[in-house]
């Protein structure tokens, strides 16, 4: 998560995207990328989460987004989880197993713990979601 967002040539990567980095094929030392996925075809897209949130002041829980694809396919990633505040932005970078192309929707759940209050209520005041190569 350190060196995101790539440079605006992109983010050296090994393997068949090599040779898109000419320049980097001749340093000693470089750095390369190599994002995989749990499944077939083990591609991952990385991309940064940024939530503000709304509501309840302060309370525990979770937040979690589901990214549906135009296949069917949805995954699932935690953002934060414990003491969450509408005071708070919470990023996180991911490395999503949805192609960014074929992201369909992007689902928000919250989950608070047994022992918060009913009627607290916690909501998404905002999500900004930027792709590697520094789109939203």
């Amino acid at each position: 998560g350190g060196c995101f967002p790539c440079p605006q040539e992109g983010c050296p990567m090994m393997g068949h995207y090599a040779d898109r980095f000419p320049d980097k094929l001749k340093r000693e030392n470089q750095k390369y990328f190599l994002n995989t996925g749990a499944d077939p075809p083990f591609a991952t897209w990385r991309q940064k989460v940024f939530i503000q949130l709304s509501g309840a002041k302060k309370m525990r829980g979770d937040i979690n987004l589901i990214f549906h694809d135009t296949e069917g396919n949805t995954k699932e990633y935690e953002i934060a989880s414990g003491d969450l505040s509408q005071d708070q932005v919470y990023a996180k970078c991911l490395d999503v197993e949805i192609d960014p192309k074929k992201t369909k929707e992007i689902e928000f759940l919250w989950n608070k713990t047994l022992f918060t209050l009913l009627w607290a209520r916690l909501g998404a005041e905002t999500v900004n979601i930027t792709h590697g190569d520094g789109h939203r």
